[in-house]
């Protein structure tokens, strides 16, 4: 053990929770990854343990101070990570008083259409106009977000309401558990879309968009500042865990600030793409901003004085994973390192296989729930690593779709693009990551645990430890992979095909296709 400071950092993804322990200047010491299982109905319910997802950080947290002799004394701050879009209600306490609706839970979605829905879009243009002034996005009509969550449980679980204090955001709810104190920054409320973002110095919920939902917030957690600490650890998790009642907890961060942090672009179109279940492409903006067409917007991003490019694609990583469980039928799984060897077998372009991506539908640059995968071009020779190739170069040629509606967003070029999460530890992905979208990729350093990084280096900032324009030189140096003159010419022409792809195949989606998870 050195004698540098730690902070017990928590990303609660949508498998599961990764625990590490990680120092105030971003140098990860160790972690744990469990997984967690999601429970879905045929009404749409999508829900998770909140529960176990704090015992599993528990006994995480326990081992890793068990392994490494000193970290308790060194501990200084906790920082939680992770999902949002999901809620967990809970008592006064802090307990769940039910399952976590995570962001797949779309239950709500009558509710919503009912609100605000209309002939534009699916909204009613007054309405969805007033959300997009004042926080540059709006709730989904499918139900699948916190505004969704809170109106299914307001109109069709009363018991659960009269038991419950608060509607938290995953990672609020976390942050609560280790502090006994409600909270919520603009962030972590970013989806909810109920702040008012053209002003992130206001610390309230704006009075006219739960108006036009019918809410009230008085069972919104209080808003603070981000990046500010909520207070310290409760004297039973102090006590549980074996560390001191002095340890700071920060208020909670969404993953997509974390991972721009993790990755060290914090500096204006600094961009970064999140190669995770789901994928995104994001930069630090100055501006407010909506793309209503392409699902794009801004949020609330590393200080009061700027945004964060938000978008998402339904499927990014998760599609390896899916092939994982095909392929393995009821034996034994391949692991991501076999996978991704095996698809150096097959040559640049999957010997003509072309995979689209959408195997939950899609959001971002279209948006469509119906929106279904594919295999194209299949025939009596193509391989297995064929179709594994074939994944990763549709998932990156997706990205490319997305990457060409996001500078259009920001009105300039986004070089170099920074890689993070799990499919972002493959050397191949990464050189087909940069062949697809013709820019020089950087593999941040550790890209599994980006966002634990992140997390840690927002705690440093908390503690007065040092400013965020020196989280860069903190970040580190990744691997380059530079486009190759003839993988960047195959790419484009095989992405450039996504768009016909998904012109062919939405009518039959829409005709025959169900909406599942």
């Amino acid at each position: 053990m050195s004698s540098r400071e730690l902070c017990l950092t928590v990303d609660l993804g949508t498998g599961g929770p990764k625990i590490g322990i990680v120092s105030l200047d971003g140098e990860l010491l160790d972690y744990e990854m469990h997984s967690v299982v999601t429970h879905f109905g045929d009404d749409g319910s999508a829900t998770q343990d909140a529960t176990q997802w704090w015992e599993l950080i528990v006994a995480s947290a326990l081992r890793l101070f068990e392994k490494h002799e000193g970290a308790r004394t060194q501990l200084r701050a906790v920082a939680v990570t992770g999902q949002y879009a999901s809620t967990v209600p809970v008592d006064a306490n802090g307990l769940p008083t039910g399952p976590c609706l995570t962001w797949l839970d779309s239950r709500g979605g009558p509710h919503v259409r009912e609100a605000i829905g209309g002939p534009f879009l699916g909204y009613n243009p007054r309405k969805v106009l007033s959300f997009i002034r004042k926080t540059a996005g709006a709730p989904s009509t499918t139900g699948a977000d916190p505004i969704g969550h809170m109106l299914y449980l307001s109109h069709e679980q009363p018991e659960l309401m009269e038991k419950t204090a608060w509607f938290m955001e995953p990672i609020d709810y976390l942050t609560m558990r280790f502090t006994g104190i409600a909270s919520a920054t603009h962030a972590s409320r970013q989806g909810s879309w109920l702040t008012d973002n053209r002003d992130l110095g206001l610390y309230a919920y704006d009075t006219g968009l739960l108006k036009l939902i019918d809410l009230g917030a008085e069972k919104l957690p209080p808003l603070v500042p981000f990046g500010s600490l909520v207070g310290t650890v409760t004297s039973s998790v102090a006590t549980q865990l074996g560390i001191s009642e002095d340890v700071a907890v920060v208020a909670a961060v969404p993953d997509l600030q974390a991972a721009a942090l993790g990755s060290g672009g914090t500096e204006l179109y600094e961009a970064h793409l999140a190669l995770s279940t789901t994928s995104w492409i994001s930069c630090p903006v100055p501006k407010k901003k909506t793309d209503i067409n392409h699902s794009i917007a801004t949020v609330p991003g590393l200080s009061n004085d700027s945004y964060l490019v938000i978008n998402n694609q339904e499927t990014g990583a998760k599609a390896l994973e899916w092939l994982q469980g095909i392929l393995a039928g009821k034996g034994e799984r391949l692991s991501f390192s076999a996978m991704t060897a095996l698809a150096q077998d097959s040559p640049m372009g999957a010997n003509g296989v072309l995979f689209a991506p959408w195997i939950n539908g899609e959001r971002s640059p279209i948006e469509d729930k119906r929106l279904r995968g594919s295999f194209s071009n299949l025939s009596i020779s193509t391989s297995t690593a064929d179709l594994i190739r074939s994944v990763m170069e549709g998932v990156a040629a997706n990205s490319r779709w997305l990457l060409a509606y996001v500078e259009q967003f920001t009105k300039r070029e986004l070089s170099p693009i920074r890689l993070l999460g799990g499919g972002a530890q493959s050397a191949l992905w990464c050189q087909i990551c940069a062949d697809a979208l013709g820019r020089p990729v950087e593999q941040v350093r550790e890209p599994m645990v980006a966002q634990l990084r992140g997390a840690a280096l927002l705690a440093s900032i908390a503690l007065g430890e040092r400013s965020l324009a020196q989280l860069k030189e903190l970040s580190g140096e990744g691997r380059i992979f530079l486009p190759s003159p003839i993988g960047a010419e195959a790419a484009a022409r095989r992405a450039d095909l996504l768009p016909s792809l998904y012109e062919r195949d939405r009518a039959w989606n829409r005709a025959f296709g169900k909406v599942t998870h």
